[in-house]
């Protein structure tokens, strides 16, 4: 497998996992697919702002994508990010989201970020397992702040402390 950048032949792909993942789960708090042209307008935005969106290639193509953004727009969260993983469902545990998450963390330390945050769906165990397992640490749960499938849904917040000074022991420190 290799992890690289993504370019623009590979959005087609990127939009076919997050549509599926849409579908067919509560990881992405949103009904709607998007166009391939929506993913090229977000995957441009990110290169504006120096932000990463990287592939997972296998013998099958793009087995997955990973990608962090600002956690808020104010200034004073300026060094704290975004992450997110999403893997085809083909792929999922062969090893491309650790991939791609050791990938996604060393480029957030290189962009000089403290901080990378994630949300989850808290019925999600799989993807709260892996991030626990990798040095995410919980540390808050909003109750019923998302809604998919006609149901409330509840988000649990999981945070990585990239400098590691500050970080306790982890995998992938």
């Amino acid at each position: 497998m290799e992890i690289t950048d993504a370019v623009e032949s590979d959005i087609p792909a990127i939009t076919e996992i997050y549509n599926d993942v849409i579908r067919t789960s509560t990881a992405i708090f949103n009904d709607a697919p998007v166009s391939v042209e929506d993913r090229v307008a977000w995957w441009k935005a990110r290169a504006a702002q120096g932000y990463p969106v990287l592939v997972a290639n296998d013998e099958n193509g793009i087995a997955g994508f990973a990608t962090f953004g600002d956690f808020r727009p104010w200034p004073g969260y300026r060094f704290t990010v975004e992450g997110t993983i999403h893997i085809d469902s083909s792929a999922r545990r062969k090893g491309v989201g650790a991939a791609l998450l050791e990938v996604l963390i060393a480029r957030a330390r290189i962009a000089g970020k403290h901080v990378m945050v994630a949300g989850v769906d808290s019925a999600n165990i799989a993807s709260l397992r892996f991030l626990e397992q990798s040095g995410f640490e919980r540390v808050g749960h909003l109750r019923e702040v998302g809604n998919k499938f006609g149901r409330f849904l509840d988000l649990v917040f999981l945070q990585y402390m990239l400098d590691p000074a500050s970080a306790p022991p982890s995998k992938l420190s």
